[in-house]
Formats: C-alpha cells, sequence, structure tokens
C-alpha cells in the first residue's frame, strides 16, 4: 500500500484550484484527505496515467473534474486540476 505523508501544489494546480466553485473545491478537500487515509480507495479511482502525462496519476473529485498528481517518496504533487477535456486535450 502507499502512503502519503504530505502534498505539494504545484503553481498550475494553485492557479487552476482558484478558479473553481467552492463545492468542486470542498470535494478536492474531501478526496485529498481520503486519498492520504486510503489511496486505493475505490472512490477515488486512482489510476496511473501515460503519455502527456506519464508518471503522473489521476484521482475523481467530482462528476468530471479529475486532479493530477504525481508521488515523490511519501509526498504527493498535484500538478493540474479541472475537467477531462480541459486536462487530456
Amino acid at each position: 500500500m502507499r502512503r502519503i505523508i504530505g502534498f505539494i501544489f504545484h503553481k498550475n494546480f494553485e492557479k487552476s484550484f482558484s478558479k473553481l466553485s467552492a463545492d468542486v473545491k470542498r470535494a478536492f478537500v474531501e478526496r485529498k484527505n481520503l486519498l492520504q487515509i486510503d489511496p486505493d480507495h475505490p472512490l477515488l479511482n486512482d489510476h496511473a496515467l501515460h503519455g502527456t502525462w506519464n508518471d503522473f496519476r489521476s484521482i475523481n473529485v467530482s462528476g468530471d473534474v479529475r486532479a493530477i498528481y504525481r508521488m515523490e517518496g511519501f509526498i504527493a504533487v498535484f500538478r493540474e486540476i479541472g475537467t477531462h477535456s480541459q486536462l487530456y486535450k
């Protein structure tokens, strides 16, 4: 089982996050906390990405919103957040 002891938020993530609705922001915080407690929880649909996002992972936030992150040791570094179509152009 993966272990996550902390989080870092890339400037691209912070910029996109600031534009989200309050409901989606709350959902992200809930999913981020769940990721730390149980990275394999089915609600997250956590999976590895390929192509442009090779070495990154994606979790479901709400509806069509996904958060993309990469593990650096025991730290999850969130790089982007947005809808499926925004992230996978």
